[in-house]
């Protein structure tokens, strides 16, 4: 019964994080951290700062210029417009889930949540069930099948998943109130979120004309992302494809077009390289301190180094790699101590899905798992590298 009822409870709480990410969710942008205050300088606590109540806020102002900007970039009636804003609801329960912070979970705990049986086993019964289509995508967009049945199960545990959201309110919602902290020092990436959500939702009324769906029916996260694959609807708009060649690219019902859309968003959007490797497991050796000795480099950034530059600054991969081949390297916090990978320009693909180290490991090992590899290889504890700090990827 325990059991049973933490196998419940595990996988809410990865659906619940699988629909917070979707292709393309804009970066998190991490706060300054506010200098300390001197304790001879502080006569009483610091005043909690709480969020501004939505419904205080006047949108009257920026929903008109909405409408306006919206018409003219997309050729829509301003009328169309309106008349759907007005079925649109400003969804406190949306402002709620937007409000809580993201969970850095170290990977060691991150990782049981996507690498489930449940998951693995479901993943070779849909991989089998769809060869053929899968296949077809493989051959013409070189993305293996294994990886987008990966993403499928956890972005939206294969389609059971999609999100209960009107797309409509959520974007409304977030359009024009996103949560607001009250802290001045957040106040500008709070506005960068907010013109997101806004230019998504233009986007939104943007792909009702193209595609003729009635986008006041959809339905999808939290956020606004919708289908199998939890696309936004610019990402909808930029790479979903018509795989079944019907007129019609609909990533709701149709997994010809699934398929197809999701590794195109590789190639397209992540760069995706055909038969390259996506992340390979590695070895550190401490950086020297001896004249001449290894030079450090940046952990999490993009894969520029060549495999000498690595190893000069100790790592080295444990399986033979392509000559010429450039990598980047990243530490995670796995269960026996800190692992090191070197990860290659379709890991970095993966990670253009949702900005997340965590969550390109756990597509790239599901899918390992899925295709019958067996588990990755883990590290045993070595001592942390002297590396420079990650330059603007929080690794979430």
């Amino acid at each position: 019964m325990i059991r049973r009822a933490y196998a419940r409870l595990l996988l809410a709480t990865s659906f619940a994080v699988a629909l917070a990410a979707c292709a393309t969710k804009p970066p998190p942008t991490p706060a300054p951290t506010p200098e300390p205050v001197p304790a001879s300088q502080s006569t009483a606590p610091a005043p909690s700062v709480l969020p501004v109540p939505p419904q205080l806020r006047d949108i009257s102002v920026a929903r008109a210029a909405f409408v306006s900007e919206t018409a003219a970039k997309y050729g829509i009636a301003p009328l169309q417009i309106e008349a759907m804003l007005a079925r649109a609801q400003i969804r406190d329960s949306i402002i709620a889930a937007m409000s809580k912070p993201a969970e850095a979970k170290p990977w060691r705990n991150y990782r049981p949540i996507f690498l489930t049986e449940q998951r693995i086993t479901g993943g070779q019964a849909f991989l089998a069930t769809h060869r053929d289509a899968l296949a077809k995508v493989e051959a013409q967009y070189g993305v293996p099948a294994e990886i987008i049945v990966a993403i499928l199960a956890v972005e939206t545990n294969l389609g059971g998943n999609t999100g209960k959201y009107p797309v409509i309110d959520a974007l409304y919602t977030l359009a024009f109130n996103y949560p607001r902290t009250g802290d001045p020092a957040k106040l500008a990436r709070e506005n960068a979120r907010e013109a997101f959500f806004r230019d998504e939702l233009g986007q939104l009324f943007a792909l009702g004309k193209e595609t003729g769906f009635d986008i006041g029916t959809l339905t999808g996260s939290y956020a606004g992302a919708m289908g199998w694959g939890q696309f936004m609807p610019s990402s909808y708009r930029a790479y979903a494809v018509d795989g079944n060649s019907d007129g019609k690219r609909d990533l709701f019902n149709s997994l010809d077009d699934v398929f197809a859309s999701v590794a195109n968003y590789f190639v397209q959007k992540g760069g995706w390289v055909r038969g390259a490797p996506v992340m390979a497991n590695a070895d550190f050796m401490p950086v020297s301190s001896t004249p001449g000795g290894n030079t450090p480099i940046e952990l999490e950034g993009p894969p520029i180094h060549t495999l000498d530059a690595l190893a000069q600054a100790g790592f080295k991969a444990r399986e033979p790699l392509p000559a010429g081949i450039t990598a980047a390297a990243i530490r995670l916090e796995g269960e026996g101590g800190d692992e090191y990978w070197l990860t290659f320009q379709n890991f970095r693909a993966i990670w253009m899905y949702n900005n997340s180290i965590r969550y390109a490991t756990a597509v790239y090992q599901l899918a390992e798992e899925i295709a019958g590899r067996g588990p990755a290889v883990s590290p045993g504890p070595i001592p942390p590298p002297p590396v420079a700090a990650p330059a603007g990827q929080s690794g979430a």
